[in-house]
C-alpha cells in the first residue's frame, strides 16, 4: 500500500502512547455483576460545552429528569466561575429542591478565592461534594504552569487543604472531599498516584467518611485497555484504598468513552461520572445512558430508570439544543428497525416464539424496545406498482412537502396494508388519500376550536377550547413552550398523559397567508401515535395535529376521561 503523498497527513508527527508495565494485570479475568456509583455532570461539564449554555428553566427541566431517573448524586455546576451556576445552587438549597437521598456536587480549581466563593454558595446544604482539582500532566506542568513535579503536589495539598478548612467553618453540613489529577490518564501513573496521595494525606479519610479520588480521562489518548492498566495500578498503589472511593471520568475522543469506563471498572473503579447521550466538550462525555442500558442488557439492575427513553430524549434536546442521532446506542429513533427484509422476517419468527417467562431471545434484538418504551417497526418497501417513487415519494409531490422520516415509516405500512387488500396497483390518489385517512383522521372524538397564548421568557401559558362532538371544553395549561402547555392543558383536561415525541413544520405556500403543515409524534402509555394538521396559523397546525394524534389514540382504543 502506498504511503498518502499530502504533507498535511503525516502520522508521523505523533506517537504511540506509552504502555503501563503490569504484565500481572488481573481486569481481564474480572466480572461486572452490579452497577457503579454514578454521577451526573449533565449540569457542569455537559452545560459548559454547549453553544447557547442552558437557561436556568433549562437547568431545573435537566435537575428534575436527572432526580426522576434515580440518580444520587448530581455535580450541579462551577459557582465560582459563573454567576448562574451560583444562583442554580443557591435556587436548589433554598427552595429545597434537593432530595434527602441525593447529593449535589461542585467542581472548583485549587484557588482560594475560588474555593472560599464554592462554600458560599453551598451554605445551609445538607449534604455536598466538594471537588476540587488541578492539571498534573507533562504538557501542562511544562507548558501551560512552567512547574515541576513539586509544583504541582504544593497546588494539590494546599488546595485540599483549603477545601478541608473551609469545610470546618460550616459544621452544619455533611461534607465529601473529592479531588481530581485533571488529563489523569496522560499523567505518568506513578506521580499521579504521588499527587493523590499528597492529597490523602491532607484530607486523612476514614472508611467511615470516604474521600472521592476521581481519575479523568480528561482527553482521550489510548486504547481502553491501556486505561484498564493505569486504573488498576494506581488502585495497588494508592494509599488507604479502603478510604476512597476510585471515581472515573472519561471523554470519547477515540469513541470508547464507555469502552474505557467499563473496563476502569473491571480495574477496581467504584463510581462513573458521565452524562446523559454523551453531551459534553469535543467528543462529548461517557454517555451514562449506553452505559447503563449495556449493565441492563447483561441482566444487572443499571440502578438508573432508562425505561423513559423518549422523556430523557426529549428533556435532553430540550436542554441543549442538540438532536440524538437516530443510530444512537439503544435509544435511537432507528434502533429497532429493520431494512433488510431477512432481518424482518427473521425478527418476526423469534418473536411469534418469545414467551414472557423466558429469557430474551429475538435475533438482531439485544432487548425487548418495549422496556423502552419502543416498539419494533419493520420498515416495508413499498411495491414498484405503487407510484414507482414509493409511497412518501408521491405524497411529498402532492402536498409540496418533505415528510419526516419516521411518518415515512409508518405511511409505507399503512400503503403496503392497503396494497395486499386491493391485491392490485393503487393509484395516486389512492395513496394521497391514505395518508389523509391515516394521519388526518375526520371527524374524531375532539377538534380545536380556539386558542390563546401568553408567555414570559421560558413560560408559556394556554388557554384552549375543544369541542368533543357535545359540548365545548375549555383548557388551560403551562410549560416551557406553547407545545408542553398544550399537553399540559390536554391531561389535565382528559387525563391522558402526552409526551410529543417528534415534531416539525414545514410551510406549504409562500407570502401573508401561506399555509404550513405540522407533523407530530406522541407517546400515550408507551405507545406512539402520527398525525398531520394545515392551517394558515402554524402553532393552530400544531396543535391540531396533536388533537389528531390524540383522536387516533383514543380510536385505537386509549381511553379518554
Amino acid at each position: 500500500m502506498s504511503t498518502p503523498t499530502n504533507p498535511r497527513f503525516n502520522h508521523q508527527k505523533y506517537r504511540p502512547f506509552p504502555q503501563v508495565n503490569l504484565p500481572d494485570r488481573l481486569w481481564p479475568s474480572q466480572v461486572l455483576t452490579q452497577a457503579p456509583q454514578w454521577c451526573s455532570v449533565d449540569l457542569r461539564d455537559g452545560n459548559q460545552a454547549l453553544i447557547d449554555p442552558m437557561t436556568v428553566e433549562q437547568k431545573k427541566q435537566m435537575w428534575a429528569l436527572l432526580v426522576r431517573m434515580g440518580f444520587k448524586e448530581i455535580e450541579v455546576g462551577f459557582p465560582s466561575a459563573s454567576q448562574p451556576d451560583f444562583d442554580f445552587v443557591r435556587w436548589l438549597i433554598e427552595a429545597r429542591q434537593i432530595p434527602d437521598d441525593v447529593t449535589i456536587q461542585v467542581l472548583v480549581q485549587a484557588r482560594d478565592e475560588l474555593i472560599e466563593r464554592t462554600y458560599e454558595a453551598l451554605r445551609g446544604a445538607r449534604r455536598a461534594v466538594v471537588h476540587v482539582y488541578n492539571s498534573t500532566s507533562p504538557v501542562q506542568r511544562q507548558k501551560v504552569f512552567g512547574l515541576d513535579k513539586q509544583g504541582i503536589i504544593d497546588i494539590a495539598r494546599k488546595g485540599a487543604a483549603k477545601v478541608r478548612d473551609e469545610a470546618a467553618k460550616h459544621p452544619g453540613t455533611e461534607w465529601v472531599f473529592q479531588y481530581s489529577p485533571e488529563s489523569f490518564s496522560s499523567t505518568e501513573v506513578e506521580f499521579a498516584t504521588e499527587v493523590c496521595n499528597a492529597v490523602i494525606d491532607v484530607w486523612q479519610p476514614t472508611p467511615e467518611n470516604k474521600a472521592i479520588i476521581n481519575l479523568p480521562a480528561t482527553v482521550e489518548s489510548a486504547m481502553p485497555n491501556v486505561f484498564a492498566d493505569q486504573i488498576e495500578w494506581f488502585c495497588r498503589h494508592v494509599n488507604q484504598r479502603d478510604c476512597i472511593t476510585v471515581s472515573i471520568h472519561t471523554h470519547n475522543d477515540r469513541g470508547c468513552g464507555v469502552a474505557a469506563a467499563e473496563l476502569a471498572l473491571l480495574a477496581g473503579a467504584d463510581r462513573i461520572e458521565g452524562t446523559l447521550l454523551g453531551n459534553g466538550e469535543r467528543t462529548g462525555n461517557m454517555d451514562i445512558v449506553t452505559m447503563a442500558m449495556n449493565f441492563y442488557s447483561q441482566g444487572i439492575d443499571p440502578e438508573l430508570d432508562i425505561s423513559i427513553a423518549d422523556d430523557i430524549i426529549a428533556t435532553v434536546e430540550a436542554c441543549t439544543n442538540i438532536k440524538t442521532h437516530p443510530r444512537h446506542p439503544w435509544v435511537g429513533e432507528l434502533v429497532y428497525t429493520a431494512f433488510s427484509g431477512s432481518h424482518q422476517d427473521a425478527i418476526r419468527k423469534c418473536l411469534v416464539q418469545q414467551s414472557d417467562d423466558e429469557p430474551w431471545d429475538v435475533a438482531y434484538l439485544p432487548i425487548d424496545p418495549q422496556d423502552i418504551g419502543r416498539n419494533y417497526q419493520s420498515v416495508i418497501r413499498v411495491n414498484s406498482q405503487s407510484g414507482k417513487g414509493g409511497a412518501s415519494y408521491i405524497v411529498e409531490q402532492e402536498l409540496g412537502v418533505t415528510l419526516p422520516r419516521w411518518m415515512q415509516i409508518e405511511l409505507a405500512q399503512h400503503v403496503q396494508q392497503a396494497a395486499e387488500r386491493s391485491e392490485g396497483e393503487l393509484s395516486i390518489e389512492a395513496i394521497v388519500n391514505i395518508f389523509r385517512q391515516a394521519f388526518i383522521p375526520k371527524g374524531g372524538h375532539y377538534e380545536l376550536a380556539s386558542y390563546q397564548t401568553a408567555h414570559e421568557q421560558q413560560h408559556h401559558e394556554i388557554h384552549a377550547s375543544l369541542h368533543d362532538g357535545s359540548q365545548l371544553l375549555t383548557l388551560h395549561g403551562q410549560g416551557m413552550g406553547s407545545i408542553s402547555a398544550f399537553t399540559d392543558a390536554l391531561h389535565k383536561t382528559t387525563g391522558l398523559d402526552i409526551q410529543v415525541v417528534q415534531f416539525e413544520e414545514q410551510a406549504l405556500s409562500e407570502g401573508s397567508n401561506a399555509q404550513a403543515m405540522a407533523f407530530v409524534q406522541i407517546s400515550i402509555r408507551g405507545q406512539r401515535f402520527t398525525a398531520a394538521a394545515s392551517d394558515n396559523d402554524t402553532l393552530a397546525a400544531s396543535l391540531q395535529a396533536i388533537v389528531n394524534a390524540m383522536n387516533i389514540a383514543i380510536s385505537a382504543g386509549v381511553q379518554a376521561a
